[in-house]
Protein backbone atom coordinates (compact mmCIF):
# COMPACT_ATOMS: atom_id res chain seq x y z
CA UNK A 1 0.00 0.00 0.00
CA UNK A 2 3.06 2.15 0.78
CA UNK A 3 4.68 1.68 -2.42
CA UNK A 4 1.03 2.40 -4.23
CA UNK A 5 1.02 5.96 -2.47
CA UNK A 6 4.60 6.57 -3.24
CA UNK A 7 3.64 6.07 -6.82
CA UNK A 8 0.43 8.41 -6.99
CA UNK A 9 3.14 11.05 -5.52
CA UNK A 10 5.26 10.32 -8.33
CA UNK A 11 2.97 10.05 -11.32
CA UNK A 12 1.16 13.35 -9.78
CA UNK A 13 4.65 15.38 -9.20
CA UNK A 14 5.50 14.21 -13.08
CA UNK A 15 1.70 15.24 -14.22
CA UNK A 16 2.42 18.88 -12.36
CA UNK A 17 6.05 19.16 -14.11
CA UNK A 18 4.48 18.38 -17.62
CA UNK A 19 2.46 21.23 -16.84
CA UNK A 20 5.02 23.61 -16.31
CA UNK A 21 7.08 22.56 -19.74
CA UNK A 22 4.55 23.31 -21.65
CA UNK A 23 4.07 26.68 -19.85
CA UNK A 24 7.81 28.12 -20.16
CA UNK A 25 8.32 26.61 -23.63
CA UNK A 26 6.07 29.46 -25.41
CA UNK A 27 7.61 31.23 -27.82
CA UNK A 28 9.01 34.53 -27.09
CA UNK A 29 7.02 37.14 -29.01
CA UNK A 30 8.97 39.63 -30.58
CA UNK A 31 12.64 41.56 -29.70
CA UNK A 32 10.38 44.82 -29.73
CA UNK A 33 8.47 44.52 -26.81
CA UNK A 34 9.15 46.64 -23.29
CA UNK A 35 9.70 44.26 -20.37
CA UNK A 36 11.23 47.12 -18.01
CA UNK A 37 10.43 50.28 -17.44
CA UNK A 38 12.42 53.40 -16.19
CA UNK A 39 10.43 56.56 -15.24
CA UNK A 40 12.75 60.12 -14.68
CA UNK A 41 10.83 62.57 -12.45
CA UNK A 42 11.12 66.31 -11.95
CA UNK A 43 13.84 65.96 -9.54
CA UNK A 44 15.40 63.62 -11.94
CA UNK A 45 15.73 65.82 -14.52
CA UNK A 46 16.80 68.90 -12.46
CA UNK A 47 19.43 66.55 -11.41
CA UNK A 48 20.60 65.99 -15.01
CA UNK A 49 19.97 69.41 -16.12
CA UNK A 50 21.99 70.79 -13.91
CA UNK A 51 24.71 68.16 -14.69
CA UNK A 52 24.10 69.02 -18.20
CA UNK A 53 24.62 72.86 -17.32
CA UNK A 54 27.80 72.80 -15.70
CA UNK A 55 29.30 70.21 -18.49
CA UNK A 56 28.30 72.88 -20.91
CA UNK A 57 29.94 75.61 -19.43
CA UNK A 58 32.97 73.86 -18.65
CA UNK A 59 32.99 72.68 -22.40
CA UNK A 60 32.53 76.59 -23.53
CA UNK A 61 35.16 78.34 -21.37
CA UNK A 62 37.56 79.28 -22.68
CA UNK A 63 35.74 80.59 -25.57
CA UNK A 64 37.56 82.45 -28.13
CA UNK A 65 35.25 84.30 -30.27
CA UNK A 66 36.40 83.84 -34.33
CA UNK A 67 35.67 87.23 -35.48
CA UNK A 68 37.91 90.71 -35.17
CA UNK A 69 35.51 93.49 -35.16
CA UNK A 70 36.51 96.57 -37.05
CA UNK A 71 34.63 99.65 -36.84
CA UNK A 72 35.98 103.33 -38.90
CA UNK A 73 34.26 106.57 -38.79
CA UNK A 74 35.25 110.16 -39.80
CA UNK A 75 35.15 112.60 -36.35
CA UNK A 76 35.35 116.14 -37.16
CA UNK A 77 38.71 117.59 -36.63
CA UNK A 78 40.29 113.71 -36.20
CA UNK A 79 39.42 112.66 -39.28
CA UNK A 80 39.17 108.96 -40.01
CA UNK A 81 39.10 107.01 -37.22
CA UNK A 82 39.92 103.03 -37.43
CA UNK A 83 38.95 100.53 -34.17
CA UNK A 84 39.69 96.94 -33.73
CA UNK A 85 38.27 94.54 -31.17
CA UNK A 86 40.16 91.45 -31.68
CA UNK A 87 41.14 88.30 -29.58
CA UNK A 88 38.16 88.56 -27.63
CA UNK A 89 37.67 85.40 -25.16
CA UNK A 90 35.21 84.27 -22.88
CA UNK A 91 36.88 82.75 -19.88
CA UNK A 92 33.89 82.78 -16.96
CA UNK A 93 30.10 82.21 -17.24
CA UNK A 94 27.44 82.04 -14.14
CA UNK A 95 24.04 80.51 -14.15
CA UNK A 96 21.73 82.26 -11.97
CA UNK A 97 18.91 79.99 -12.34
CA UNK A 98 17.77 76.93 -14.87
CA UNK A 99 14.73 74.99 -15.75
CA UNK A 100 13.62 71.98 -17.43
CA UNK A 101 10.54 72.27 -18.76
CA UNK A 102 9.08 69.04 -21.08
CA UNK A 103 5.79 69.27 -23.37
CA UNK A 104 4.93 67.66 -26.64
CA UNK A 105 7.34 70.05 -29.04
CA UNK A 106 10.30 68.84 -26.83
CA UNK A 107 12.39 69.27 -23.91
CA UNK A 108 13.43 72.98 -23.04
CA UNK A 109 16.43 73.38 -20.84
CA UNK A 110 16.31 77.53 -19.88
CA UNK A 111 19.43 79.22 -18.39
CA UNK A 112 18.24 82.42 -17.19
CA UNK A 113 20.67 85.72 -15.50
CA UNK A 114 23.56 84.38 -16.69
CA UNK A 115 26.53 86.69 -16.13
CA UNK A 116 29.56 86.51 -18.94
CA UNK A 117 32.64 88.01 -18.50
CA UNK A 118 35.22 88.14 -21.11
CA UNK A 119 38.73 89.70 -22.24
CA UNK A 120 39.59 91.21 -25.15
CA UNK A 121 42.28 93.03 -26.82
CA UNK A 122 41.64 96.87 -28.23
CA UNK A 123 43.46 99.16 -30.95
CA UNK A 124 42.74 102.70 -32.28
CA UNK A 125 44.34 104.27 -35.07
CA UNK A 126 43.57 107.87 -36.55
CA UNK A 127 45.54 110.40 -38.41
CA UNK A 128 44.24 114.11 -39.98
CA UNK A 129 45.20 117.56 -41.99
CA UNK A 130 46.27 118.29 -38.42
CA UNK A 131 48.65 115.66 -37.78
CA UNK A 132 50.65 113.97 -40.76
CA UNK A 133 51.40 111.23 -38.57
CA UNK A 134 48.95 108.07 -37.69
CA UNK A 135 47.86 107.88 -33.94
CA UNK A 136 47.54 105.06 -32.25
CA UNK A 137 46.63 103.31 -28.79
CA UNK A 138 45.54 99.78 -27.88
CA UNK A 139 45.40 97.53 -24.76
CA UNK A 140 43.50 95.41 -22.82
CA UNK A 141 39.45 95.68 -21.78
CA UNK A 142 37.51 93.56 -20.13
CA UNK A 143 33.82 93.01 -21.14
CA UNK A 144 30.98 92.15 -18.26
CA UNK A 145 27.50 90.40 -20.24
CA UNK A 146 24.59 90.43 -17.74
CA UNK A 147 21.20 89.12 -17.96
CA UNK A 148 21.92 86.49 -20.56
CA UNK A 149 19.63 84.31 -21.42
CA UNK A 150 20.54 80.62 -23.64
CA UNK A 151 17.64 78.42 -24.28
CA UNK A 152 17.07 75.04 -26.20
CA UNK A 153 14.69 72.14 -27.30
CA UNK A 154 15.66 68.99 -27.39
CA UNK A 155 13.97 66.17 -29.34
CA UNK A 156 14.34 62.57 -28.25
CA UNK A 157 13.53 59.60 -29.46
CA UNK A 158 14.46 55.98 -30.12
CA UNK A 159 16.23 54.85 -33.74
CA UNK A 160 17.17 51.27 -33.71
CA UNK A 161 17.59 50.38 -30.25
CA UNK A 162 19.44 53.36 -29.37
CA UNK A 163 18.48 57.09 -28.27
CA UNK A 164 18.86 59.64 -31.15
CA UNK A 165 19.10 63.36 -29.56
CA UNK A 166 18.05 66.55 -31.88
CA UNK A 167 18.20 69.58 -31.26
CA UNK A 168 14.73 71.56 -32.24
CA UNK A 169 15.51 75.29 -31.16
CA UNK A 170 18.18 76.91 -29.70
CA UNK A 171 18.85 80.82 -28.42
CA UNK A 172 21.10 82.82 -26.75
CA UNK A 173 19.83 86.71 -26.35
CA UNK A 174 22.37 89.10 -24.23
CA UNK A 175 20.72 91.76 -22.25
CA UNK A 176 23.44 94.28 -21.24
CA UNK A 177 27.37 94.80 -21.68
CA UNK A 178 29.60 96.72 -19.70
CA UNK A 179 33.28 97.43 -20.97
CA UNK A 180 35.68 98.41 -19.12
CA UNK A 181 39.26 99.42 -20.75
CA UNK A 182 42.89 98.94 -19.53
CA UNK A 183 45.96 100.61 -21.35
CA UNK A 184 46.67 103.29 -22.91
CA UNK A 185 44.93 106.58 -22.67
CA UNK A 186 42.00 104.13 -22.30
CA UNK A 187 39.73 106.88 -20.38
CA UNK A 188 40.09 108.96 -23.95
CA UNK A 189 38.43 106.17 -26.00
CA UNK A 190 36.01 104.25 -23.21
CA UNK A 191 32.85 106.04 -25.17
CA UNK A 192 33.66 104.89 -28.68
CA UNK A 193 34.70 101.60 -27.96
CA UNK A 194 31.37 101.20 -26.05
CA UNK A 195 29.95 101.48 -29.78
CA UNK A 196 30.94 98.00 -30.17
CA UNK A 197 28.66 96.79 -27.71
CA UNK A 198 26.16 95.75 -30.35
CA UNK A 199 28.59 93.89 -32.61
CA UNK A 200 29.93 91.52 -29.08
CA UNK A 201 26.93 90.77 -27.90
CA UNK A 202 26.04 89.46 -31.31
CA UNK A 203 29.34 87.47 -31.54
CA UNK A 204 28.54 86.62 -27.99
CA UNK A 205 24.89 84.74 -28.69
CA UNK A 206 26.68 83.62 -31.99
CA UNK A 207 29.58 81.96 -30.32
CA UNK A 208 27.89 80.35 -27.34
CA UNK A 209 24.88 79.25 -29.68
CA UNK A 210 26.92 77.40 -32.13
CA UNK A 211 29.08 75.70 -29.19
CA UNK A 212 25.73 74.25 -28.02
CA UNK A 213 24.80 72.67 -31.16
CA UNK A 214 28.55 71.17 -31.04
CA UNK A 215 28.01 69.84 -27.87
CA UNK A 216 24.45 68.23 -28.67
CA UNK A 217 25.98 66.90 -31.67
CA UNK A 218 28.77 65.52 -29.42
CA UNK A 219 25.91 63.88 -26.89
CA UNK A 220 23.77 62.47 -29.39
CA UNK A 221 26.94 60.35 -30.92
CA UNK A 222 27.57 59.27 -27.04
CA UNK A 223 24.29 58.54 -27.16
CA UNK A 224 24.15 56.30 -30.21
CA UNK A 225 27.86 54.65 -29.34
CA UNK A 226 25.99 53.32 -26.13
CA UNK A 227 26.23 49.25 -26.35
CA UNK A 228 22.49 47.74 -26.38
CA UNK A 229 23.63 45.07 -24.76
CA UNK A 230 25.46 44.09 -21.55
CA UNK A 231 27.19 41.51 -20.28
CA UNK A 232 26.43 40.10 -16.93
CA UNK A 233 28.87 36.90 -17.11
CA UNK A 234 30.48 34.71 -19.60
CA UNK A 235 26.83 33.10 -20.55
CA UNK A 236 24.41 36.11 -20.37
CA UNK A 237 24.16 39.56 -21.34
CA UNK A 238 21.24 42.21 -20.52
CA UNK A 239 19.38 43.62 -23.75
CA UNK A 240 19.50 47.28 -23.02
CA UNK A 241 17.92 48.73 -26.28
CA UNK A 242 15.21 50.72 -26.09
CA UNK A 243 12.05 50.13 -27.17
CA UNK A 244 9.38 52.87 -29.00
CA UNK A 245 10.09 56.61 -28.62
CA UNK A 246 10.28 58.35 -24.51
CA UNK A 247 7.07 58.68 -23.35
CA UNK A 248 6.80 62.77 -21.97
CA UNK A 249 4.59 64.01 -19.56
CA UNK A 250 4.77 67.32 -17.95
CA UNK A 251 6.50 66.46 -14.76
CA UNK A 252 8.52 63.27 -15.78
CA UNK A 253 9.45 60.71 -18.70
CA UNK A 254 9.37 57.47 -19.02
CA UNK A 255 11.78 55.03 -20.93
CA UNK A 256 11.13 51.31 -22.00
CA UNK A 257 13.55 48.47 -22.93
CA UNK A 258 13.84 45.14 -23.55
CA UNK A 259 15.47 44.58 -20.08
CA UNK A 260 15.43 40.57 -21.51
CA UNK A 261 18.53 38.46 -20.62
CA UNK A 262 20.27 36.94 -23.59
CA UNK A 263 22.59 34.39 -24.00
CA UNK A 264 25.80 36.11 -23.89
CA UNK A 265 27.23 33.86 -26.31
CA UNK A 266 25.14 33.65 -29.70
CA UNK A 267 23.80 37.00 -28.43
CA UNK A 268 20.32 35.49 -29.28
CA UNK A 269 17.16 36.21 -26.66
CA UNK A 270 16.04 33.53 -24.88
CA UNK A 271 13.35 31.93 -26.54
CA UNK A 272 11.20 30.00 -24.70
CA UNK A 273 11.54 29.29 -20.62
CA UNK A 274 9.11 32.57 -20.12
CA UNK A 275 5.89 34.10 -21.03
CA UNK A 276 5.19 37.94 -20.32
CA UNK A 277 2.55 39.03 -18.24
CA UNK A 278 1.88 42.58 -18.78
CA UNK A 279 2.42 45.13 -15.75
CA UNK A 280 0.99 48.54 -15.12
CA UNK A 281 4.15 51.57 -16.58
CA UNK A 282 5.94 53.19 -13.39
CA UNK A 283 4.24 55.09 -11.12
CA UNK A 284 6.10 56.70 -8.35
CA UNK A 285 3.84 57.76 -5.57
CA UNK A 286 7.36 59.77 -3.89
CA UNK A 287 8.15 62.58 -6.13
CA UNK A 288 11.32 62.90 -4.16
CA UNK A 289 12.75 60.20 -5.72
CA UNK A 290 14.77 60.78 -9.36
CA UNK A 291 14.01 57.39 -10.75
CA UNK A 292 11.34 54.23 -10.70
CA UNK A 293 11.97 51.18 -12.06
CA UNK A 294 9.45 48.44 -13.02
CA UNK A 295 10.57 45.16 -14.04
CA UNK A 296 8.01 42.54 -15.87
CA UNK A 297 8.51 39.34 -13.91
CA UNK A 298 9.08 37.85 -17.55
CA UNK A 299 12.35 39.96 -16.85
CA UNK A 300 13.17 37.12 -14.12
CA UNK A 301 12.06 34.28 -15.82
CA UNK A 302 14.42 35.01 -18.98
CA UNK A 303 17.34 34.84 -16.35
CA UNK A 304 15.66 31.55 -15.41
CA UNK A 305 15.96 29.73 -18.96
CA UNK A 306 18.67 31.09 -19.37
CA UNK A 307 20.59 29.50 -16.74
CA UNK A 308 18.48 26.85 -17.19
CA UNK A 309 19.51 26.02 -20.49
CA UNK A 310 23.01 26.56 -19.47
CA UNK A 311 23.05 23.82 -17.29
CA UNK A 312 23.89 25.60 -14.18
CA UNK A 313 20.82 24.24 -11.95
CA UNK A 314 22.58 20.93 -11.48
CA UNK A 315 24.55 19.86 -8.20
CA UNK A 316 25.69 16.88 -6.58
CA UNK A 317 25.23 17.36 -2.80
CA UNK A 318 27.50 14.69 -1.13
CA UNK A 319 28.65 16.68 1.54
CA UNK A 320 26.20 17.65 4.22
CA UNK A 321 25.97 18.97 8.49
CA UNK A 322 25.13 15.14 9.53
CA UNK A 323 27.19 13.06 6.97
CA UNK A 324 25.94 10.06 8.26
CA UNK A 325 22.59 10.80 5.99
CA UNK A 326 24.91 10.24 2.68
CA UNK A 327 25.59 6.42 4.03
CA UNK A 328 22.80 3.88 3.48
CA UNK A 329 23.51 2.76 7.52
CA UNK A 330 21.84 5.61 7.96
CA UNK A 331 18.74 4.77 6.22
CA UNK A 332 18.67 0.94 7.59
CA UNK A 333 15.09 1.66 9.81
CA UNK A 334 13.65 3.89 6.96
CA UNK A 335 14.57 1.73 3.80
CA UNK A 336 15.70 -1.58 4.86
CA UNK A 337 16.34 -3.11 1.62
CA UNK A 338 18.41 -0.37 0.53
CA UNK A 339 20.89 -0.75 3.82
CA UNK A 340 20.62 -4.98 3.20
CA UNK A 341 21.69 -4.75 -0.49
CA UNK A 342 24.64 -1.78 -0.27
CA UNK A 343 25.34 -1.96 3.19
CA UNK A 344 27.25 1.27 4.46
CA UNK A 345 27.93 2.61 1.20
CA UNK A 346 28.46 6.30 0.50
CA UNK A 347 25.82 7.80 -1.08
CA UNK A 348 24.78 11.40 -2.91
CA UNK A 349 22.46 13.39 -4.27
CA UNK A 350 21.95 14.00 -7.64
CA UNK A 351 19.79 17.43 -7.83
CA UNK A 352 18.55 18.73 -11.32
CA UNK A 353 15.67 21.48 -12.15
CA UNK A 354 13.03 19.52 -14.76
CA UNK A 355 12.07 23.31 -15.86
CA UNK A 356 13.07 26.41 -15.36
CA UNK A 357 11.79 28.22 -11.88
CA UNK A 358 8.62 29.85 -12.93
CA UNK A 359 8.53 33.29 -11.21
CA UNK A 360 5.34 34.81 -10.17
CA UNK A 361 5.24 39.01 -9.38
CA UNK A 362 2.38 40.39 -7.82
CA UNK A 363 1.86 43.84 -6.11
CA UNK A 364 3.02 42.47 -2.69
CA UNK A 365 4.99 39.34 -3.26
CA UNK A 366 7.04 37.68 -5.67
CA UNK A 367 7.03 33.88 -5.74
CA UNK A 368 8.60 30.96 -7.49
CA UNK A 369 7.54 27.35 -8.22
CA UNK A 370 10.51 25.02 -8.67
CA UNK A 371 10.10 21.66 -10.30
CA UNK A 372 13.36 19.27 -9.22
CA UNK A 373 14.13 15.77 -9.45
CA UNK A 374 16.19 13.98 -6.63
CA UNK A 375 17.97 10.96 -7.61
CA UNK A 376 19.80 9.40 -4.78
CA UNK A 377 22.88 7.34 -6.04
CA UNK A 378 24.68 4.78 -4.24
CA UNK A 379 28.68 5.22 -4.07
CA UNK A 380 29.96 1.16 -4.44
CA UNK A 381 33.55 1.36 -5.19
CA UNK A 382 34.10 3.07 -8.32
CA UNK A 383 30.69 2.42 -9.06
CA UNK A 384 27.43 5.20 -9.16
CA UNK A 385 24.17 3.65 -8.77
CA UNK A 386 20.85 5.30 -9.34
CA UNK A 387 18.68 3.37 -6.84
CA UNK A 388 15.68 6.03 -5.99
CA UNK A 389 15.03 9.15 -8.00
CA UNK A 390 12.06 11.79 -6.71
CA UNK A 391 10.46 14.56 -8.03
CA UNK A 392 9.61 17.61 -5.97
CA UNK A 393 7.73 20.72 -6.43
CA UNK A 394 8.28 23.46 -4.29
CA UNK A 395 6.48 26.81 -3.66
CA UNK A 396 8.40 29.87 -2.85
CA UNK A 397 6.95 32.83 -1.68
CA UNK A 398 8.27 36.26 -0.23
CA UNK A 399 6.02 39.15 0.37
Amino acid sequence: MASLAFFFVLISSTFLSSQANNLHLQQLRTQDESFTSILVSQNGLDFVKDLLVNEAISSIIPLQLPATIEKSARIPFLGNVHMVISNVTIYEIDVLASYVKLGNSGIAIVASGTTCNLTMNWHYSYSSWLVPIEISDGGRASVEVEGMEVGLTLGLENHEGTLKLSLLESGCYVKEITIKLDGGASWLYQGMINAFEEQIGSAVESAITNKLKDGILKLDSFLQSLPKEIPVDDNASLNVSFVENPELSSSSIEFDINGLFTDGKNVQPVSKHYRQVLQPSVFCIDQSKMLGISLDEAVFNSASALYYDAEFMEWIVDKVPDQALLNTAGWRFIIPQLYKKYPNDDMNLNISLSSPPVIRISEHNIGATVYADVIIDVVEGSQVISVACISLVSLLIRT
